[in-house]
Protein backbone atom coordinates (compact mmCIF):
# COMPACT_ATOMS: atom_id res chain seq x y z
CA UNK A 1 0.00 0.00 0.00
CA UNK A 2 3.08 2.13 0.53
CA UNK A 3 4.17 2.55 -2.55
CA UNK A 4 0.69 3.20 -4.15
CA UNK A 5 0.31 6.28 -1.48
CA UNK A 6 3.58 7.68 -2.40
CA UNK A 7 2.71 7.49 -5.95
CA UNK A 8 -0.73 9.17 -5.34
CA UNK A 9 1.20 12.04 -3.65
CA UNK A 10 3.56 12.87 -5.86
CA UNK A 11 0.82 13.12 -8.87
CA UNK A 12 -1.05 14.96 -7.32
CA UNK A 13 1.80 17.97 -6.46
CA UNK A 14 1.69 19.54 -9.89
CA UNK A 15 -2.21 20.26 -8.77
CA UNK A 16 -0.76 21.33 -5.45
CA UNK A 17 1.42 23.63 -6.56
CA UNK A 18 -0.18 25.89 -9.18
CA UNK A 19 -1.34 29.02 -8.52
CA UNK A 20 -3.69 31.87 -9.69
CA UNK A 21 -2.44 35.10 -10.19
CA UNK A 22 -5.38 38.00 -10.20
CA UNK A 23 -4.77 40.49 -12.70
CA UNK A 24 -7.39 42.92 -12.75
CA UNK A 25 -7.48 45.60 -15.83
CA UNK A 26 -8.38 48.97 -15.58
CA UNK A 27 -9.16 49.29 -12.24
CA UNK A 28 -10.19 52.52 -10.56
CA UNK A 29 -10.45 53.82 -13.95
CA UNK A 30 -6.78 53.53 -14.79
CA UNK A 31 -5.00 52.49 -18.27
CA UNK A 32 -3.12 50.02 -16.12
CA UNK A 33 -3.16 46.15 -15.82
CA UNK A 34 -2.80 45.36 -11.76
CA UNK A 35 0.00 43.68 -11.29
CA UNK A 36 1.64 45.13 -14.90
CA UNK A 37 3.81 41.75 -14.35
CA UNK A 38 4.08 38.38 -13.07
CA UNK A 39 6.39 35.70 -12.69
CA UNK A 40 4.58 32.44 -12.95
CA UNK A 41 5.24 28.74 -13.41
CA UNK A 42 3.31 26.35 -15.95
CA UNK A 43 0.58 24.82 -14.56
CA UNK A 44 -0.21 28.20 -12.94
CA UNK A 45 -3.39 30.47 -14.19
CA UNK A 46 -3.41 34.11 -14.63
CA UNK A 47 -7.18 35.31 -13.84
CA UNK A 48 -7.64 38.68 -15.63
CA UNK A 49 -10.87 40.68 -13.90
CA UNK A 50 -12.34 43.25 -16.25
CA UNK A 51 -13.29 46.62 -14.70
CA UNK A 52 -15.61 49.25 -15.74
CA UNK A 53 -14.90 50.75 -19.29
CA UNK A 54 -14.24 48.79 -21.93
CA UNK A 55 -10.84 47.14 -22.15
CA UNK A 56 -9.42 43.54 -23.73
CA UNK A 57 -6.53 40.86 -22.90
CA UNK A 58 -5.00 40.53 -26.35
CA UNK A 59 -1.54 38.62 -26.42
CA UNK A 60 1.30 40.69 -28.99
CA UNK A 61 5.45 40.26 -29.15
CA UNK A 62 7.77 42.14 -27.47
CA UNK A 63 8.85 43.82 -31.04
CA UNK A 64 5.07 44.39 -31.52
CA UNK A 65 3.59 45.54 -28.44
CA UNK A 66 1.00 46.62 -29.57
CA UNK A 67 0.07 44.92 -32.16
CA UNK A 68 -2.17 41.57 -32.33
CA UNK A 69 -0.11 38.14 -32.24
CA UNK A 70 -0.92 36.19 -34.73
CA UNK A 71 -2.83 32.92 -33.26
CA UNK A 72 -2.50 34.57 -30.12
CA UNK A 73 -4.92 34.99 -27.67
CA UNK A 74 -7.63 37.52 -27.32
CA UNK A 75 -10.07 38.45 -24.96
CA UNK A 76 -11.94 40.54 -26.99
CA UNK A 77 -13.25 43.48 -25.90
CA UNK A 78 -15.47 43.35 -22.36
CA UNK A 79 -17.75 46.35 -22.30
CA UNK A 80 -18.46 46.45 -17.97
CA UNK A 81 -21.01 49.33 -16.31
CA UNK A 82 -19.63 51.04 -13.44
CA UNK A 83 -22.56 49.96 -11.94
CA UNK A 84 -22.08 46.28 -12.17
CA UNK A 85 -22.16 43.76 -9.58
CA UNK A 86 -20.04 41.08 -11.29
CA UNK A 87 -16.62 41.78 -12.88
CA UNK A 88 -16.19 39.20 -16.16
CA UNK A 89 -13.05 37.26 -16.43
CA UNK A 90 -10.69 35.96 -18.47
CA UNK A 91 -8.25 33.14 -18.10
CA UNK A 92 -4.67 32.08 -19.46
CA UNK A 93 -2.94 29.15 -18.74
CA UNK A 94 0.88 28.87 -18.20
CA UNK A 95 2.41 26.14 -20.30
CA UNK A 96 5.84 27.24 -20.29
CA UNK A 97 8.17 29.80 -18.90
CA UNK A 98 8.75 32.08 -21.93
CA UNK A 99 7.64 35.48 -21.33
CA UNK A 100 4.12 36.20 -22.25
CA UNK A 101 3.29 39.93 -23.95
CA UNK A 102 -0.20 41.81 -23.47
CA UNK A 103 -1.65 44.75 -24.25
CA UNK A 104 -5.18 46.28 -24.45
CA UNK A 105 -6.58 46.96 -27.76
CA UNK A 106 -8.47 49.38 -26.91
CA UNK A 107 -7.84 52.46 -28.98
CA UNK A 108 -5.47 54.30 -27.82
CA UNK A 109 -4.53 52.04 -24.33
CA UNK A 110 -1.34 50.48 -25.66
CA UNK A 111 0.20 53.56 -26.13
CA UNK A 112 -0.71 54.60 -22.73
CA UNK A 113 1.40 51.93 -21.12
CA UNK A 114 -1.78 49.51 -20.83
CA UNK A 115 0.26 46.65 -21.19
CA UNK A 116 1.21 43.28 -18.90
CA UNK A 117 3.77 40.50 -19.11
CA UNK A 118 4.19 37.25 -17.76
CA UNK A 119 7.99 35.90 -16.62
CA UNK A 120 9.57 39.10 -18.28
CA UNK A 121 13.24 39.22 -17.94
CA UNK A 122 14.47 41.64 -15.16
CA UNK A 123 16.04 45.04 -16.03
CA UNK A 124 18.15 46.08 -16.97
CA UNK A 125 17.86 43.38 -19.90
CA UNK A 126 16.71 44.97 -22.75
CA UNK A 127 13.77 43.02 -23.14
CA UNK A 128 12.25 43.74 -19.52
CA UNK A 129 8.83 44.62 -19.09
CA UNK A 130 10.15 48.42 -18.61
CA UNK A 131 11.60 47.92 -21.55
CA UNK A 132 8.20 46.51 -23.39
CA UNK A 133 6.03 49.30 -21.94
CA UNK A 134 8.32 52.28 -23.16
CA UNK A 135 8.32 50.90 -26.79
CA UNK A 136 4.54 49.92 -26.60
CA UNK A 137 4.47 54.34 -25.36
CA UNK A 138 7.00 55.39 -28.12
CA UNK A 139 5.45 52.81 -30.96
CA UNK A 140 1.81 53.82 -30.51
CA UNK A 141 1.35 56.57 -27.81
CA UNK A 142 1.24 60.55 -28.16
CA UNK A 143 4.85 61.05 -27.16
CA UNK A 144 8.03 60.65 -29.43
CA UNK A 145 10.27 58.51 -28.01
CA UNK A 146 14.02 58.23 -29.22
CA UNK A 147 15.68 54.42 -29.56
CA UNK A 148 19.41 53.38 -30.58
CA UNK A 149 19.42 51.40 -33.02
CA UNK A 150 22.26 49.19 -35.18
CA UNK A 151 21.99 52.54 -37.07
CA UNK A 152 22.46 54.70 -34.35
CA UNK A 153 19.60 56.78 -32.51
CA UNK A 154 15.93 56.79 -34.30
CA UNK A 155 13.29 59.22 -33.05
CA UNK A 156 9.73 57.24 -33.51
CA UNK A 157 7.64 59.73 -34.92
CA UNK A 158 3.90 60.12 -33.25
CA UNK A 159 0.88 58.70 -34.84
CA UNK A 160 -1.23 60.00 -37.22
CA UNK A 161 -4.14 62.31 -35.91
CA UNK A 162 -6.52 60.88 -38.51
CA UNK A 163 -9.60 63.16 -38.14
CA UNK A 164 -13.20 63.07 -40.10
CA UNK A 165 -14.22 65.44 -43.03
CA UNK A 166 -17.10 65.59 -45.20
CA UNK A 167 -16.99 66.89 -48.83
CA UNK A 168 -18.90 67.53 -51.74
CA UNK A 169 -17.25 65.93 -54.95
CA UNK A 170 -18.11 66.84 -58.20
CA UNK A 171 -17.20 65.30 -61.31
CA UNK A 172 -18.61 66.32 -64.98
CA UNK A 173 -22.32 65.61 -64.28
CA UNK A 174 -22.14 63.89 -60.81
CA UNK A 175 -22.36 65.08 -57.74
CA UNK A 176 -21.83 63.32 -54.30
CA UNK A 177 -21.20 63.55 -50.54
CA UNK A 178 -18.54 61.33 -49.07
CA UNK A 179 -17.67 61.20 -44.97
CA UNK A 180 -13.83 59.66 -45.00
CA UNK A 181 -10.93 60.10 -42.74
CA UNK A 182 -8.15 62.40 -43.64
CA UNK A 183 -4.57 63.34 -42.30
CA UNK A 184 -3.68 67.19 -41.36
CA UNK A 185 -1.68 68.11 -44.40
CA UNK A 186 -3.22 66.25 -47.03
CA UNK A 187 -4.77 68.41 -50.11
CA UNK A 188 -8.83 68.44 -50.38
CA UNK A 189 -10.73 65.23 -51.97
CA UNK A 190 -10.79 67.09 -55.54
CA UNK A 191 -11.60 65.01 -58.43
CA UNK A 192 -8.81 64.77 -60.92
CA UNK A 193 -10.35 66.93 -64.19
CA UNK A 194 -7.82 64.27 -66.44
CA UNK A 195 -6.85 61.10 -64.42
CA UNK A 196 -3.58 59.84 -64.71
CA UNK A 197 -2.38 56.26 -64.40
CA UNK A 198 1.37 55.99 -62.02
CA UNK A 199 3.30 53.46 -62.72
CA UNK A 200 5.57 52.40 -60.00
CA UNK A 201 8.25 48.88 -60.71
CA UNK A 202 8.36 46.43 -57.86
CA UNK A 203 11.61 45.31 -57.64
CA UNK A 204 13.77 46.55 -60.99
CA UNK A 205 17.12 45.37 -61.78
CA UNK A 206 16.97 42.87 -58.63
CA UNK A 207 16.63 45.48 -55.96
CA UNK A 208 14.37 45.76 -52.73
CA UNK A 209 12.75 48.60 -54.07
CA UNK A 210 9.62 49.99 -55.25
CA UNK A 211 10.16 52.69 -58.20
CA UNK A 212 9.17 55.39 -57.40
CA UNK A 213 8.69 54.62 -53.96
CA UNK A 214 6.64 57.63 -52.71
CA UNK A 215 4.12 59.38 -55.24
CA UNK A 216 1.23 61.94 -55.18
CA UNK A 217 -2.09 60.87 -57.21
CA UNK A 218 -5.35 62.78 -57.49
CA UNK A 219 -8.77 61.30 -57.00
CA UNK A 220 -9.92 59.26 -59.73
CA UNK A 221 -5.70 58.64 -60.72
CA UNK A 222 -5.07 55.03 -61.09
CA UNK A 223 -1.41 52.91 -59.79
CA UNK A 224 -0.17 50.46 -61.45
CA UNK A 225 2.65 48.18 -59.82
CA UNK A 226 4.18 46.34 -62.42
CA UNK A 227 6.21 43.02 -60.86
CA UNK A 228 10.09 42.63 -62.10
CA UNK A 229 11.46 39.18 -61.98
CA UNK A 230 11.83 37.64 -58.24
CA UNK A 231 8.77 37.29 -56.28
CA UNK A 232 7.38 40.22 -54.37
CA UNK A 233 3.84 42.02 -53.45
CA UNK A 234 2.31 44.91 -53.25
CA UNK A 235 0.31 44.80 -49.62
CA UNK A 236 -1.64 48.17 -47.61
CA UNK A 237 -0.35 48.68 -43.95
CA UNK A 238 -0.43 51.41 -41.97
CA UNK A 239 2.05 54.28 -41.01
CA UNK A 240 2.41 52.95 -37.19
CA UNK A 241 2.69 49.03 -38.23
CA UNK A 242 4.44 49.21 -41.85
CA UNK A 243 5.25 45.60 -42.02
CA UNK A 244 1.62 44.18 -41.21
CA UNK A 245 -1.31 44.07 -42.96
CA UNK A 246 -3.53 46.40 -42.55
CA UNK A 247 -6.32 44.16 -42.00
CA UNK A 248 -4.34 42.46 -39.24
CA UNK A 249 -3.50 46.27 -36.92
CA UNK A 250 -6.90 48.04 -37.78
CA UNK A 251 -9.40 48.81 -35.16
CA UNK A 252 -11.73 49.68 -37.17
CA UNK A 253 -12.07 46.96 -39.84
CA UNK A 254 -10.46 48.06 -42.85
CA UNK A 255 -9.03 45.59 -44.78
CA UNK A 256 -6.55 47.18 -47.38
CA UNK A 257 -5.57 45.79 -50.57
CA UNK A 258 -3.10 42.79 -51.11
CA UNK A 259 -1.74 41.27 -54.21
CA UNK A 260 -0.52 38.50 -52.75
CA UNK A 261 3.29 37.40 -54.00
CA UNK A 262 3.46 37.42 -57.58
CA UNK A 263 5.10 35.50 -60.13
CA UNK A 264 5.40 34.38 -63.71
CA UNK A 265 2.86 34.67 -65.37
CA UNK A 266 2.43 31.41 -66.97
CA UNK A 267 3.29 29.27 -63.89
CA UNK A 268 2.40 31.02 -60.75
CA UNK A 269 4.50 28.52 -58.48
CA UNK A 270 7.53 30.11 -59.98
CA UNK A 271 9.19 33.58 -59.70
CA UNK A 272 9.12 36.25 -62.33
CA UNK A 273 11.87 34.73 -64.65
CA UNK A 274 14.94 37.41 -65.15
CA UNK A 275 14.53 37.04 -69.07
CA UNK A 276 10.54 37.62 -68.54
CA UNK A 277 8.83 40.15 -71.37
CA UNK A 278 6.07 40.49 -70.08
CA UNK A 279 5.51 41.45 -66.48
CA UNK A 280 2.06 40.79 -64.34
CA UNK A 281 0.40 43.94 -63.02
CA UNK A 282 -1.75 45.13 -59.83
CA UNK A 283 -3.97 48.15 -60.34
CA UNK A 284 -5.24 50.14 -57.62
CA UNK A 285 -8.11 53.72 -58.13
CA UNK A 286 -7.10 56.62 -56.24
CA UNK A 287 -10.88 57.32 -54.62
CA UNK A 288 -9.62 60.43 -51.66
CA UNK A 289 -6.41 61.91 -50.75
CA UNK A 290 -5.48 60.39 -47.47
CA UNK A 291 -1.58 58.72 -46.83
CA UNK A 292 -1.67 55.35 -47.72
CA UNK A 293 0.80 53.27 -46.81
CA UNK A 294 2.21 49.67 -48.02
CA UNK A 295 5.22 47.00 -48.40
CA UNK A 296 6.56 43.80 -49.57
CA UNK A 297 5.30 40.94 -47.70
CA UNK A 298 8.04 38.76 -48.85
CA UNK A 299 10.43 37.51 -46.39
CA UNK A 300 12.48 40.50 -44.72
CA UNK A 301 12.30 42.65 -47.60
CA UNK A 302 9.74 45.60 -45.67
CA UNK A 303 12.92 45.10 -43.09
CA UNK A 304 15.33 45.88 -45.91
CA UNK A 305 12.90 49.19 -46.88
CA UNK A 306 11.22 47.54 -49.61
CA UNK A 307 8.15 50.11 -48.54
CA UNK A 308 6.25 52.86 -50.50
CA UNK A 309 3.59 56.04 -49.78
CA UNK A 310 0.82 57.46 -51.96
CA UNK A 311 0.23 61.10 -50.40
CA UNK A 312 2.51 61.07 -47.71
CA UNK A 313 2.32 64.81 -46.31
CA UNK A 314 6.09 65.71 -46.01
CA UNK A 315 5.99 68.71 -43.94
CA UNK A 316 4.42 66.64 -40.95
CA UNK A 317 6.76 64.13 -39.01
CA UNK A 318 4.50 60.77 -40.69
CA UNK A 319 6.61 61.70 -43.77
CA UNK A 320 7.80 58.84 -45.99
CA UNK A 321 11.74 59.12 -44.67
CA UNK A 322 10.02 58.26 -41.37
CA UNK A 323 8.23 55.46 -42.64
CA UNK A 324 10.83 53.81 -44.04
CA UNK A 325 13.24 54.53 -40.81
CA UNK A 326 10.29 52.82 -39.07
CA UNK A 327 10.15 49.97 -41.42
CA UNK A 328 14.48 49.26 -40.84
CA UNK A 329 13.87 49.66 -37.42
CA UNK A 330 12.04 47.04 -36.59
CA UNK A 331 13.56 45.34 -39.00
CA UNK A 332 10.21 43.52 -40.49
CA UNK A 333 9.58 41.47 -37.72
CA UNK A 334 5.96 42.54 -37.38
CA UNK A 335 5.11 40.76 -40.57
CA UNK A 336 3.44 37.53 -40.63
CA UNK A 337 3.83 37.28 -44.31
CA UNK A 338 6.36 34.28 -44.97
CA UNK A 339 5.53 33.85 -48.38
CA UNK A 340 2.89 31.42 -48.09
CA UNK A 341 -0.01 33.94 -49.90
CA UNK A 342 1.72 33.08 -53.07
CA UNK A 343 -1.46 31.66 -54.89
CA UNK A 344 -4.09 34.03 -53.36
CA UNK A 345 -6.20 35.94 -54.96
CA UNK A 346 -5.71 39.67 -54.70
CA UNK A 347 -7.54 40.81 -51.70
CA UNK A 348 -9.89 44.05 -52.05
CA UNK A 349 -9.70 47.09 -49.32
CA UNK A 350 -11.97 48.65 -47.30
CA UNK A 351 -13.04 51.09 -50.27
CA UNK A 352 -10.54 53.91 -50.67
CA UNK A 353 -9.12 52.58 -53.52
CA UNK A 354 -10.64 49.82 -56.22
CA UNK A 355 -8.17 47.02 -57.14
CA UNK A 356 -7.61 45.44 -60.70
CA UNK A 357 -5.11 42.57 -61.02
CA UNK A 358 -3.60 41.52 -64.83
CA UNK A 359 -2.01 38.46 -65.56
CA UNK A 360 -1.48 36.93 -69.03
CA UNK A 361 -2.83 40.18 -70.53
CA UNK A 362 -6.15 39.35 -68.93
CA UNK A 363 -7.69 42.24 -66.54
CA UNK A 364 -10.13 41.27 -63.81
CA UNK A 365 -11.80 44.27 -61.92
CA UNK A 366 -11.23 42.79 -58.10
CA UNK A 367 -13.10 46.21 -56.67
CA UNK A 368 -13.58 49.18 -57.15
CA UNK A 369 -15.88 52.00 -55.13
CA UNK A 370 -16.18 55.83 -54.83
CA UNK A 371 -16.70 55.91 -50.93
CA UNK A 372 -13.87 57.31 -49.10
CA UNK A 373 -13.17 55.05 -45.76
CA UNK A 374 -11.69 54.73 -42.50
CA UNK A 375 -7.99 54.25 -42.54
CA UNK A 376 -5.80 53.37 -39.95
Amino acid sequence: MLPFALSFVFAALPVAFSATHDVSVGAGGKLAFDPQFVTATPGDVINFVFHPKNHTVTQSAFESPCVPLHDGFNSGFMPVAAENEGLPNFQVHVTDINPIWVHCQQTGHCGKGMVFAVNAPAEPSNKSFKAFQDLAISINGTETATTMTSTGTYATPPPQPWQTATATLTHESSVWTTTYTSYVGTPPPTMAAHPIDHKIIVGADGLLTYNPANISAAIGDTVTFEFHPKNHTVTQSSFSNPCQPLADTSLTGAVGFKSGLYSRTNDPSKPVAADATEFPTFQITINDTAPIWGYCGQVNHCGAGMVFSINAVESGPNNFAAFVGLAKRINGTASNNTGTDANQSPKPTSGAVGLVAKYGGVWGLVFLTMTAPLFN
